[in-house]
């Protein structure tokens, strides 16, 4: 009952801050991690310390999900070798410098424990990367490798920290068993995402006008997906990654209208609760972390975090840039991050992908997850100081590259993409517009009267003509384009004024009792969706 009420006063701090996150400027994910610092060390609150098995099934898989249905499959194939380089060779590489700076600075770090640090620290964070970029306006390439990179990379940690665990228990430690076991486990992890992704998709094409049952069913898949593979001793990871993009590939065949609008509704609000609480309960682990540590030890293990955070920044730098040149320099192709395919690879985009390396809540887990004890009961050697040292790297990667990664975007005059977009939207619509108009001229399965033909062509004609290319177009077609637009714009004002009195009326009849709650209920419904309908080409006329 007292962590239930603890969770419901972290929520009530979550809801919130995120009231006025937009006020105070910070990034999100450090703005949360601050308050749970803060909150952490009130004296009056009890410590509420992180469950590495609620992070690796509650928390994990939903967020990875999210995120790999919203990244377009089309997009992560093209930027396969790019994102492959960072989530794995880039992973080990950084495993590996960080146990090499740890087993030479650090007293009592033998080469187990070394590589159990490296493979905590070495992946950058899913929700933490997608939350700081959201909103800079960066390159669709750029946005495609980072999310895509922080996609697969736990997986790639996860096995190294096995490994790592296994070798400082045991003592030993095989090369190439490790290696062909890395495959077996990557390898059959995506095999049951995608077998499980298929089984999903073919249900939801057998559910028809249920989106209760559908919205429940894509809650269900990810922790389905993760835990299959699990029981297999496969990546969880990359089963709900493979499942996420496969089911977001074929969502638009699979999903009623009805329920891909609850659908997202649903989602949105469950991602958001799950992003918030992580990242708080980032900041309440320190007051734990500190707490068997003497005062001491603590400074000299900041000191030690902050050389092993500087270790993983540039260990990083280094590699993107290595790979970019290379592959520029020897096959003539770039890494995959310009503004447009046939354009070369911009410096900017390659040092903003550099940069973009923040640590977050798989670091934290899988830190919070070490054994007790070792053989015979030994206590697990340098624990608190392996915690410590990871909180400190998630902490500065954070802090520092997240606060200045929109200062970095706006002194390399980096243009925000945005336009870019826009004018992709144009280009589907008139796209969309003509085709329509084609289908209807030529091949519409319905016969029409003649009126009724006229008038259905004249709205797409119209919307042809307002996509349409301006500089194409004579004055006399150019002023009547602008009266037809002055016109859609009154027409679609008129239309929302009508829906806004439609909700009073109904509001009035609620209140007066006239109809029945459920009729109102199912009149605002459709009312609802006719307004977003009417907003968003608004928006799209803006």
């Amino acid at each position: 009952m007292e962590n239930f009420e603890i969770v419901i006063f972290l929520l009530t701090i979550l809801i919130t801050l995120s009231a006025f996150a937009d006020k105070i400027k910070l990034p999100y994910p450090i703005l949360l991690v601050v308050v749970g610092l803060i909150i952490g060390f009130v004296p009056f609150l009890p410590d509420l310390e992180m469950n590495p098995d609620i992070v690796f099934l509650i928390f994990l898989p939903p967020l990875l999900y999210d995120a790999a249905s919203k990244t377009s499959w089309h997009d992560f194939k093209k930027e396969i070798r790019p994102i492959s380089t960072l989530a794995i060779t880039l992973v080990f590489c950084t495993t590996v410098s960080v146990a090499v700076a740890a087993h030479y600075l650090i007293p009592g770090f033998t080469w187990p424990l070394a590589f159990v640090l490296g493979a905590i620290v070495s992946p950058p964070d899913a929700v933490a990367a997608t939350s700081i970029i959201k909103g800079l306006g960066l390159n669709r390439k750029v946005i495609t490798i980072i999310e895509g990179e922080s996609l697969v990379n736990d997986a790639s940690a996860l096995i190294a920290y096995r490994y790592a665990i296994a070798a400082a228990v045991s003592g030993t430690f095989v090369l190439w068993k490790a290696s062909v076991e890395f495959l077996l486990v990557a390898g059959g992890g995506i095999l049951i995402g995608l077998l499980i992704g298929y089984v999903l998709v073919f249900s939801h094409k057998k559910i028809k006008d249920n989106a209760v049952v559908e919205t429940s069913l894509s809650l269900l898949t990810p922790f389905v997906a993760y835990l299959l593979a699990e029981h297999f001793h496969l990546s969880g990871v990359l089963s709900v990654v493979s499942a996420g993009l496969f089911i977001s590939w074929r969502s638009r065949e699979a999903y009623s209208s009805q329920t891909r609008l609850q659908t997202k509704a649903v989602w949105e609000t469950v991602i958001f609760f799950l992003n918030g609480i992580v990242f708080i309960l980032i900041g309440l682990q320190l007051p734990a972390i500190v707490e068997d540590l003497k005062t001491n030890t603590v400074v000299e293990l900041i000191g030690y975090g902050l050389v092993i955070s500087l270790v993983t920044i540039v260990i990083r730098i280094v590699w993107v840039f290595a790979g970019a040149y290379h592959r520029s320099l020897f096959s003539g192709k770039t890494m995959g991050v310009g503004v447009e395919e046939e354009e070369k690879t911009s410096w900017k985009n390659v040092l903003i992908v550099a940069w973009t390396g923040t640590r977050g809540v798989v670091s934290l887990a899988t830190a919070l997850a070490l054994p007790l004890t070792i053989r015979e009961g030994v206590p697990f050697p340098k624990r608190h100081s392996i915690l410590l040292l990871a909180f400190i790297v998630i902490l500065v990667t954070l802090v520092v590259q997240g606060l200045t990664l929109p200062l970095l975007v706006r002194l390399l005059k980096i243009k925000p993409q945005e336009g870019l977009q826009k004018q992709d939207e144009k280009d589907l619509q008139l796209s969309v517009s003509e085709s329509i108009l084609q289908y209807i001229n030529h091949d519409f399965p319905i016969e029409l009267d003649e009126k009724v033909a006229v008038q259905i062509r004249k709205q797409y004609e119209i919307a042809i003509k307002l996509l349409s290319d301006k500089e194409k177009r004579n004055k006399g077609e150019l002023r009547q384009t602008d009266s037809q637009f002055t016109f859609i714009n009154q027409l679609l004002a008129a239309q929302l004024e009508i829906v806004k009195y439609e909700h009073e009326l109904l509001n009035r009849f609620r209140k007066e009792g006239t109809y029945n709650d459920e009729t109102i209920r199912k009149a605002e419904e459709e009312l609802d969706i006719e307004e977003l309908r009417l907003r968003a080409m608004v928006e799209k006329r803006t």
